[in-house]
């Protein structure tokens, strides 16, 4: 029997095969290949479950080599496969097949859940093992590997039971749209929505209008988005109920999304499959490391497990000026990467960013009606903590007013139900459905498919260029224009982008600087 486990290091992580040899000799457990402590340790929780589950010990001298030699092992997801190898060994190796095994040992032999079984699988998978042993409590992940078969675990016995009856293995789940998807969710222009949870209807939000479109716009396209407006205008009330915009992730999105939790140990224990986005909301206190991800085995941060979801940080400007300089890069080409004692790890990061801020320090900046108590220098080196370069991957700028939400409010409850989450659900279905058969999100677009997916006019052209030298747009913020131009004619279902399409892609574009915006009052 050739016997695997799994090392989680960063994203990949590595397959290791537990070997085990009984030879002559006062009795004892020998461990090699790079163990850790909690490997080490192992061997006493294995000789105790062994015995409880009502085997014999082998008598011999017991070496057991984990390899490849040179790669550092960690954590308890070893125990199982030692105590299986170890009673393999002693029946005399009947069997040729190869078996990933996962899992922690309790003394008496029952089993723990451990992380990284997703990812653990997946990679098996592609080295063409196709029998996965794991806890009950872990099954779940292990299926929606596709073509792995399965054996759920309760105990040392019921794994050993296993090894040599294939037949027992439970085929992967059969890939369906909504396979995994929570009860209760929507087709909606057969884009397949989530339920509508409380506290993500956007019809409790009294006015705001534009930053409910803005928001039903990054939805549809997942451009960035930064709303800015004073304290208690509603900001970061609309921002978090953004989720319940969103359609559940593809199948094939889900897996990386699942296999990135999974790592981390962060995948809930009655889900076997993420398909819906994270949304990530940390703390302004978090560091480069929480946020990009690091530690020993390089572990994933905040915007890993954003991928394919959404990083919210709520008074972004409280942020440390590195953490949010460090995004740029993520921002741009989707992907993480760490590097840690020689060896390096890929994470991708596709996430959607989300910022919040007030317009200066003390947050009545261009309020009308209330005195701003900043100094012209405090409030520059407020908004420079963003920099230009960041900003400019910000497709959506909104100045949030509470002037405009008092007016709003009085207009009574009835003209709120066009601004509904189900409502809003609509049109952003029928631009996702869009962009799925394009094979890209309008916010991803390459300068190539720019070029093809959105074409203007030679009136638009001249737009769009009076524009530019008017709010000094960059490239990018001319690209940026040209893709949310692009979401909002697939909202409307237009074949090519109309006027009207542009000019308000330029609205919410805004202009190219943190200190150039239009604040409410000036």
């Amino acid at each position: 029997m050739k016997i695997f486990s799994f090392s989680p290091f960063g994203y990949e992580g590595s397959l290791v095969a537990v070997e085990v040899d009984l030879r002559r000799g006062i009795p004892a457990v020998d461990v090699v290949g790079l163990a850790d402590g909690a490997v080490k340790e192992s061997r006493e929780r294995m000789r105790s479950a062994i015995r409880n589950s009502g085997f014999e010990f082998p008598l011999e001298r017991v070496l057991i080599s984990l390899s490849p030699a040179d790669l550092k092992k960690e954590g308890a997801g070893f125990d199982l496969a030692l105590a299986l190898a170890v009673l393999d060994a002693q029946k005399g190796n009947l069997s040729e097949k190869s078996v990933l095994v996962m899992g922690e040992l309790e003394l008496s032999g029952l089993l723990r859940p451990v992380r990284g079984v997703h990812a653990a699988a997946g990679t098996a998978k592609l080295a063409g093992i196709d029998y996965c042993i794991v806890s009950s409590q872990n099954a779940g992940e292990a299926k929606e590997v596709s073509g792995m078969k399965v054996f759920a675990a309760e105990n040392l016995a019921e794994a050993f039971d296993a090894l040599y009856k294939p037949e027992i293995f439970c085929e992967g789940s059969e890939f369906s749209e909504d396979q995994g998807a929570p009860k209760g969710s929507v087709w909606v222009e057969n884009v397949l929505f989530p339920p509508v949870d409380e506290g993500f209807e956007m019809a409790e939000i009294c006015g705001q209008r534009k930053l409910i479109r803005a928001l039903q716009v990054a939805a549809a396209g997942g451009h960035n988005l930064l709303a800015f407006g004073p304290p208690g205008c509603g900001k970061t009330l609309a921002l978090q109920k953004f989720p319940g915009l969103l359609p559940l992730l593809p199948l094939e999105e889900s897996q990386s999304v699942t296999r990135i939790h999974s790592l981390a140990g962060l995948l809930p224990p009655s889900v076997s499959i993420m398909r819906k986005g994270d949304f990530r909301m940390p703390h302004q206190t978090a560091s480069i490391e929480g946020i990009c991800g690091g530690g020993v085995s390089c572990r994933p941060g905040e915007i890993s497990l954003a991928h394919n979801g959404v990083l919210f940080l709520d008074e972004a400007a409280e942020f440390r000026t590195s953490v949010l300089q460090m995004l740029r890069v993520p921002l741009e080409t989707g992907t993480v990467t760490l590097s840690r004692a020689g060896r390096s790890t890929v994470y991708p990061a596709n996430f959607q960013l989300l910022m919040a801020a007030n317009p200066c320090p003390c947050g009545n900046y261009g309020v009308e009606g209330k005195i701003c108590l900043c100094s012209a220098r405090s409030v520059e080196m407020y908004w420079r903590k963003f920099s230009g370069p960041l900003l400019d991957r910000v497709d959506l700028r909104v100045c949030v007013s509470a002037v405009e939400k008092e007016k709003e409010r009085n207009n009574g409850g009835e003209e709120n139900k066009d601004f509904s989450t189900g409502a809003l659900r609509k049109k952003i279905a029928v631009a996702v459905k869009k962009q799925r058969e394009r094979g890209v999100k309008n916010s991803r677009l390459s300068p190539q498919q720019i070029s093809e997916f959105c074409v203007l006019d030679g009136e638009m052209e001249n737009f769009l260029e009076n524009q530019r030298k008017k709010n000094s747009l960059s490239q990018r913020g001319v690209s940026a224009c040209l893709k949310i131009a692009r979401t909002i004619a697939d909202m409307e279902n237009h074949l090519r982008i109309e006027f009207s399409d542009l000019r308000e892609a330029v609205e919410l574009r805004g202009n190219s600087g943190p200190l150039e915006f239009v604040l409410p009052g000036e």
